[in-house]
């Protein structure tokens, strides 16, 4: 109506600068009254709408060459951008002009040289179409992209420090993943080495929060020790997994310590009473990065005493001279071993006040002035940290771990849903938003996960439901590949498909995996044709760019091996049927299905998989198969074993 230009600023609650742009500008007066003199101005949460952002993101970078948050983007009434950025601060500084002289700037811009508006507007929309589009390649799907991907991840490898490249270091655990499944499919002892080499490192370093469990974003620094200091429940979720993974293949308890911890810290600060999972806590407190989570010396002396707190402080690298602005962040720059060396104690007496110190610093840290947490619920990343829980329950024999994922599940289910339609987000008693394909996939990749550490059938038919409403709304028949958002979502400049593997696992990639696996459940062919069109979509990416195609190189490697399909018959409360399904998690074999029949529930008889699957006299049996041939029925735990190795 009024023929002004969009600002359009999209950020997120735990982004620091999101904060100071907000501070410097939105919130001074004769900012915001040149904003909503000139401009019809939008704040998006990323988070919430991931459309928005990455139609508008892949903008700002075509214009700029970089991208960030809190993304700034100047468009037409139509949402057709001319100009963008990122931050703008309130004053000239570092080159960057002020927000106030850009806002008069663009405005004189729209109003007086519309046809160069116009001109640039056609342009971008056209590159933004071109850049959504795939094509699926017509070179084979083989092993060779692994070998391909591997030459790659080694080139940019730190053989130090671990992790890929110098600094800024992100974890990037869905490209350790990959490593993990190379390493079972070869024997390469060079990436079971590269990824032992980065847990280690992660866990002793301060990206790791020492005291209270849990991951921060990611590292500024080459040795993984300050951290841009925000916890994302996304990253501990798929951190977990990781861990979990390397555990079962090591055995290394300190791996298995790491997952306990930080399931611990996702139970006590970011669950709600509803069961449902928290997105984000915040770097800042009192307006000061990082200070929630940095130590002086004598704060730690006076709260263990003299001698108990020398052994804290020396095994942690708290030292007067500090590491972050004159305190220290916790990391473990030694050994167990030569802290107590140094001290002249035995291993056990060392190890015992370490571990005895968390719970007293834990409850300190407590009584000083929280980062901000964002208490909303995003289905996406609870999905990924129900697999979480889910498989640490398996693994570890955790029946609690299982219980939190049973809770958050009947959540997600019965307060993200509409009929079968999934939301996006839930807070404070309502949910909203559609939901777009990686809340379908990680919710399903969830689900499919529950059913193996509980046993109950009804998940997998929730799964099943899912992957068929999927398919309907995100499914382009002409292109055959998944679109990011469903035929009922608002139309907008461009229909996005996002295929990179970044901080999360794409929505496309996690679709292929979970079809995969679906497909060998119920024989449904059209859920493995449409995983494998997909696949080849990737192909390149997977060869060329694997940090980018972390789960897309594990879907392939679902897709190119003949996993283990394992059907328990037995009822699911009964321990001997318990105990065949424990056996299955005692070895890392990534890729299996694993489903439980009950003769007494005929909920599962529409399956092919389970279908004249008899228990062996009376007793609880196991069938191992592979490509639906199957080995002989087993019993026991130790039989069952002996199957899933060979």
């Amino acid at each position: 109506e009024r023929d002004v230009p969009i600002l359009l600023s999209v950020g997120y609650s735990s982004c620091h600068w999101c904060h100071v742009m907000e501070r410097e500008s939105f919130e001074n007066t004769e900012t915001a009254a040149l904003m909503n003199e000139k401009y019809v101005s939008i704040k998006v949460d990323r988070e919430e709408r991931p459309d928005v952002d990455s139609i508008y993101m892949a903008a700002v970078q075509a214009m700029s060459g970089h991208g960030g948050w809190p993304m700034t983007v100047f468009m037409t009434p139509d949402g057709e951008p001319f100009y963008g950025g990122t931050y703008f601060p309130s004053e000239d500084r570092g080159g960057l002009p002020s927000f106030s002289k850009v806002l008069h700037a663009i405005s004189d811009e729209y109003v007086n040289n519309r046809s160069e508006v116009k001109r640039i507007t056609g342009q971008l929309v056209q590159r933004l179409k071109q850049m959504s589009a795939s094509v699926r390649s017509l070179d084979p799907l083989t092993d060779g992209i692994f070998d391909q991907a591997f030459a790659a991840i080694v080139s940019q490898f730190d053989d130090q420090h671990g992790g890929v490249g110098l600094q800024p270091k992100f974890p990037q655990p869905m490209t350790y993943e990959f490593l993990l499944r190379y390493h079972a499919r070869t024997g390469n002892a060079d990436a079971l080495e590269m990824v032992e080499v980065t847990l280690d490192r992660m866990a002793r370093g301060g990206i790791y929060d020492q005291i209270g469990g849990g991951f921060h974003r990611y590292s500024t620094d080459t040795f993984w020790l300050v951290p841009h200091f925000e916890k994302m429940l996304y990253d501990n979720a798929l951190l977990v997994k990781l861990y979990l993974h390397a555990y079962q293949v090591t055995g290394d308890e300190s791996y298995r310590r790491v997952v306990d911890e930080t399931l611990e810290y996702v139970r006590r600060e970011m669950t709600s009473p509803e069961g449902g999972f928290y997105s984000a806590q915040d770097a800042d407190s009192e307006g000061v990065e990082g200070k929630f989570f940095i130590w002086r010396p004598e704060q730690i002396v006076k709260l263990l005493g003299k001698q108990r707190g020398e052994v804290v402080n020396h095994h942690y690298g708290v030292t007067n001279v500090g590491n972050f602005e004159g305190r220290t962040i916790l990391h473990v720059p030694g050994s167990i071993q030569q802290t107590a060396a140094h001290f002249g104690i035995s291993e056990d007496e060392a190890r015992g006040i370490i571990d005895e110190s968390r719970q007293p610093l834990l409850e300190a840290r407590v009584q000083r002035v929280a980062p901000m947490r964002d208490d909303k619920t995003l289905t996406v990343w609870n999905g990924l940290m129900l697999r979480a829980y889910a498989e640490a329950g398996a693994i570890l024999n955790r029946p609690d771990y299982v219980a939190v994922a049973q809770k958050n599940a009947a959540f997600l289910l019965r307060e993200l849903r509409d009929g079968n339609r999934v939301l996006r987000t839930y807070k404070d008693g309502r949910a909203k938003l559609k939901g777009y394909l990686d809340d379908y996939a990680c919710l399903i990749d969830g689900l499919i996960a529950l059913h193996e550490a509980d046993l109950d059938p009804a998940w997998l038919t929730h799964a099943d439901t899912l992957a068929q409403s999927m398919i309907d709304l995100f499914w382009d028949p002409a292109t055959s590949q998944f679109y990011d958002t469903g035929n009922d979502h608002e139309t907008l400049i461009v229909r996005p498909r996002d295929q990179n593997d970044n901080a999360v696992p794409s929505g496309n990639s996690m679709a292929v995996e979970v079809l995969l696996k679906l497909s060998v459940i119920t024989d449904n062919r059209d859920y493995q044709t449409k995983a494998v069109d997909s696949l080849r979509s990737a192909r390149e990416m997977m060869a060329r760019f694997p940090t980018g195609a972390g789960q897309w190189l594990t879907a392939l490697d679902f897709y190119l091996s003949t996993p283990k399909e394992i059907v328990i018959v037995g009822s699911p409360q009964a321990g001997a049927t318990i105990e065949l399904a424990r056996t299955v998690f005692d070895s890392f074999v990534p890729n299996h299905i694993m489903v439980i029949s009950d003769p007494e529930n005929p909920q599962f008889r529409q399956y092919p998989l389970i279908a004249d699957r008899p228990m062996l006299n009376g007793q609880p049996t196991a069938y191992v198969c592979e490509n639906y041939v199957c080995s002989l029925p087993v019993t026991s735990p130790r039989e069952l074993a002996e199957q899933l190795v060979t």
